[in-house]
């Protein structure tokens, strides 16, 4: 029954999601069903059931009137050309995502902690070259990773710039994916806000209590600590955020007016803004803050205050969402 069912589904997906369809669906369904349970009754093997239920109904065409749905089917609809991805290309799409996720992740924690090494150059009292090394190497393995990462899913541009579709069966499988990540997500982008937000603690006791270990002053090292955990938060935040994301992309191919974007994009939505403008302004703006980052920190070497562009912009980017979307 799970293959009529899909079937079923795949044949109405590019419908649209009226009144009047659904009915035509639901009626659909009862005959398919009843079938097969005639035919199941009779001795037919599954695999004979399903065969001759499609066989029977599966042509949307020559049933669609007796449906009353014929003028849906014989209109030709700008989500018949759409782009479907399989499942196997979805799964793929995921994998790579999730690759992409890490390595920008990662990019952004180098980029925090690349001041360390001079602050321990300082602590230690040694040649601030090699904290300069340290700076250049790290921010050199940041850049890298953004552009190799960038240049890696460039392959998948087209989920952006052309009309695309999951079928019933792909749609299942991506959201019941992301609803096995929910928990994940929801507690690591708890961690990582935490880690944020606490930041400064640990650096204030090490700063207050006058802490030495062998002669040596941790006071020098409290800016590295506070360094390295909003780089944590940071790194968890970005790699959750982002992974849950293509979850999200993938479920907002289907086009919501139609039947099939009635499985699971009326929970995601398809995000539409009221002009062009402002959808370009919002497909550039972690980008421009990226930029806006790198050349703060390279033109003030303020590493150890200039990731607070990052939750601010992050309130920002709510901010301009509720003013530029459609509502």
């Amino acid at each position: 029954m799970e293959a009529i069912r899909n079937y079923l589904e795949t044949m109405f997906a590019n419908l649209p999601n009226t009144p009047e369809v659904l009915r035509a669906k639901n009626e659909l369904w009862q005959m398919m069903e009843d079938k097969y349970n005639e035919l199941i009754a009779d001795g037919k093997s599954d695999n004979e059931a399903v065969g001759t239920v499609i066989a029977e109904f599966g042509n949307l065409d020559e049933i669609s009137e007796d449906l009353g749905i014929g003028s849906f089917v014989k209109s030709k609809s700008q989500d018949s050309l759409r782009r479907n991805i399989t499942m196997e290309e979805a799964k793929s799409y995921l994998h790579d995502s999730s690759k992409y996720a890490y390595r920008l992740a990662l990019g952004v924690l180098l980029c925090i902690i690349s001041p360390t090494g001079a602050i321990i150059c300082d602590a230690l009292d040694t040649s601030y070259i090699f904290g300069l090394l340290f700076l250049m190497g790290s921010i050199a393995a940041a850049v890298i990773m953004f552009v190799y990462s960038s240049i890696t899913m460039h392959h998948w541009d087209f989920l952006k710039n052309e009309l695309c579709s999951t079928d019933f069966a792909t749609t299942n499988y991506v959201n019941d994916q992301k609803e096995r990540y929910c928990t994940t997500y929801a507690l690591l982008m708890t961690v990582g806000i935490i880690l944020c937000v606490v930041s400064f603690v640990p650096a204030a006791i090490i700063d207050e209590l006058d802490i030495s270990f062998r002669g040596f002053d941790m006071d020098d090292m409290s800016g590295m600590l506070l360094l390295v955990i909003v780089a944590i938060g940071v790194f968890i935040i970005i790699l959750s955020y982002s992974t849950n994301s293509s979850y999200d992309h993938l479920l907002k191919l289907n086009n919501a007016s139609t039947v099939a974007g009635n499985y699971v994009s009326s929970q995601h939505p398809e995000t539409k803004y009221i002009s062009p403008t402002a959808a370009t302004i919002m497909s550039v703006y972690w980008q421009t803050v990226t930029c806006i980052y790198l050349i703060w920190s390279f033109l003030s070497f303020g590493w150890w205050y200039t990731w607070i562009i990052w939750p601010i912009a992050g309130i920002i980017s709510s901010v301009l969402n509720g003013a530029f979307k459609k509502h």
